[in-house]
């Protein structure tokens, strides 16, 4: 018998409201921050707040992972160590984390996995922290299809979490340096700056500008809604929503969306079924086009290809509605089959690549009449929605609702009668109630049927009629039925509670061999029990972090994306040949350089430290 692959939809949080709206809208698992330590500095919670997302979210089968992916010091241990004792009595799932310090200390047998900031783009990698414990691995956002595939052929038992939309960094997660470079926020402590969303000029050897003042290292966004199913067929299991900043209405729209696609693959492909349990029902279409975005890319899913930066802006250009077709007076009119409503944004790029936006006051047919007045726009100009003030009115309010499916069954017995709840689950409760048995005068099936169906308010549905199985038309008042109804959901909640499974882990020391014999600072190695860790697993040398350590002419990014590619002189994909002598040089507004190398052997761009 095929054993059936459980696939989850991970949703991100930044606090209780968002997680709690991210299981109602189809998350299978929610990862949100800790009080301390997660790889947003902006985006902690408190424990109680946990307590409450993980009561919830467990009644559905979704899990809750807690971020504590950053790399620590000495004396964050201890205080590390108790925090983690407190997520586990809360109830969480599992830890997403970075220091391998952390496997040293006297944890709860929760699992651990091991967050992108790892630089997880190996299998020996991969399979490495398996051999080390690890239950799940968030892979590199930077890998292919056919690198994914390889992955999990190599590793076939190990659970591979993937990010499938959201903001993208430029450099290879946990390879970053920038911001601690540059300002002294640390993005490997949760503190990063957005280097690569500032404006750059790109100038060559001899002192020539190629490029003036353009985002040269922001990235658009990931979406990879129409790519899931050749992601599970490449051995994904965790589908991950980036987000940990955004609002509500982002994680309500794009959970909503990766879900309903997700359930539309699952209806066909039967070999892979939801880790949670329930039916979700919106109230709205998601579209994710119209949450936050800088412009949409696969990024290297397929490989080195489409366009991948967003040079003009790292602000939200959001959808595409038309070009701009006339401007006369106090309005302007557009060429575009979407209607636009009073109050949206519009946005777009004037002749100088700069970002421009007005609000609309009113609308009529294909005019639009601005908020004020508006710089002439050169016609046939994009434009663009990044405020849908409809669609943002339908996300304030309640959006969805999520219901788990139950049976209900009436009997008589001895005493009285018996109700019996069975779920989706197959979590069964049975209470018997002691009644005397009257007679009816009229038939009575119809209306037990009506009362036991009124389910509003709980988290369950009716997935049929309930089932009355009496000898004789009994009569029950409605209000005691109804009490009956609430007395055995109650139990059956109760019991879905007690039935819940977290999975356990206990932590086992291991010596197995790590793939590098040295570790320079890209180990990211802040303190005594992590440097430990890897000598104990046969690192003949381990460098302090860059944070800990400046290293001299150390590389701060990493990066897939190459500015050579993006001007057509690749050597090796385009054949193309530059015009201007290298080294070049990222020159910022400050004065600041950053000497550019490319390392066409591995595919990469790297930054370096300013001269």
């Amino acid at each position: 018998m095929k054993v059936l692959r459980k696939i989850e939809l991970l949703a991100p949080a930044r606090n209780l409201e968002c997680g709690i709206e991210a299981v109602n809208h189809g998350a299978d698992a929610v990862y949100i921050g800790a009080p301390k330590f997660g790889a947003r500095a902006a985006a902690t919670n408190s424990m109680d707040d946990i307590g409450r997302l993980t009561d919830y979210a467990h009644l559905y089968g979704v899990r809750i992972y807690v971020t504590v992916n950053t790399i620590l010091k000495d004396e964050e241990l201890k205080e590390t160590e108790d925090m983690i004792w407190e997520l586990y009595r809360r109830g969480v799932d599992a830890l997403i984390v970075q220091d391998m310090g952390l496997t040293r200390l006297n944890l709860p047998p929760i699992p651990l996995h091991a967050s992108t900031q790892m630089d997880n783009r190996t299998a020996g990698k991969v399979r490495f922290l398996a051999e080390a414990g690890f239950r799940q691995v968030v892979l590199a956002r930077e890998l292919s299809l056919d690198e994914i595939a390889a992955i999990h052929k190599a590793c076939p038992d190990t659970p591979l979490e993937v990010f499938v939309h959201g903001a993208l960094c430029v450099s290879y997660s946990g390879q970053c340096y920038a911001s601690q470079a540059c300002f002294g926020r640390s993005a490997n402590r949760g503190e990063c700056a957005q280097f690569c969303r500032l404006p750059f000029s790109l100038v060559d050897a001899d002192g020539r500008v190629v490029v003036k003042d353009k985002h040269l290292l922001s990235l658009k966004d990931m979406n990879r809604l129409d790519m899931l199913e050749q992601l599970l067929d490449a051995g994904v299991t965790s589908l991950k929503i980036e987000g940990r900043l955004k609002d509500v209405a982002y994680v309500k729209n794009v959970t909503a969306a990766y879900s309903q696609r997700l359930d539309a693959i699952l209806k066909r492909r039967k070999e892979y079924v939801r880790a949670s349990s329930g039916t979700c029902r919106l109230d709205f279409r998601p579209q994710p086009e119209k949450s936050f975005s800088r412009g949409f890319t696969h990024y290297f899913l397929e490989g080195r290809g489409e366009d991948i930066a967003s040079f003009d802006t790292p602000k939200s250009l959001g959808e595409a509605m038309g070009t701009l077709k006339e401007q006369r007076g106090g309005w302007v009119s557009v060429a575009g089959v979407k209607p636009f409503h009073n109050g949206d944004g519009v946005c777009y790029l004037d002749e100088q690549g700069r970002l421009q936006g007005f609000r609309i006051n009113r609308v009529e047919g294909n005019k639009l009449f601005p908020a004020g007045n508006v710089a002439r726009i050169r016609p046939r100009t994009p434009l663009f929605r990044n405020l849908d003030q409809e669609f943002e009115r339908a996300l304030a309010r309640k959006s969805a609702e999520r219901k788990i499916g139950v049976r209900l069954r009436l009997e008589e017995n001895a005493f009285g009668f018996s109700l019996t709840a069975d779920d989706e689950d197959d979590n069964r409760v049975t209470l018997a109630f002691g009644y005397a048995k009257e007679r009816a005068r009229t038939p009575q099936v119809e209306n037990l049927r009506t009362q036991l169906a009124k389910l509003g308010g709980t988290p369950y549905e009716l997935t049929e009629p309930a089932e009355i199985a009496l000898t004789e038309e009994w009569f029950v008042p409605s209000s005691v039925v109804a009490d009956w109804r609430r007395q055995v959901v109650e139990r059956l909640t109760a019991a879905r509670r007690i039935n819940y499974r977290r999975e356990l882990a206990v932590w086992k020391p291991t010596r197995h061999a790590y793939p590098a014999a040295t570790l320079t600072y890209l180990g990211n190695v802040m303190n005594d029990e992590a440097r430990r860790f890897y000598l104990d697993h046969g690192v003949k040398a381990v460098a302090p972090a860059y944070e800990k350590q400046p290293a001299d002419g150390a590389v701060l990014m990493f990066c897939r994306h190459c500015l050579r590619y993006s001007m057509g002189w690749c050597p090796v994909h385009q054949k193309g040949r530059s015009p201007y002598r290298e080294p070049y040089y990222l020159a910022s507004s400050d004065g600041r350089r950053f000497r550019l190398e490319f390392d066409c052997k591995n595919c990469q761009m790297k930054v370096l430290a300013n001269e």
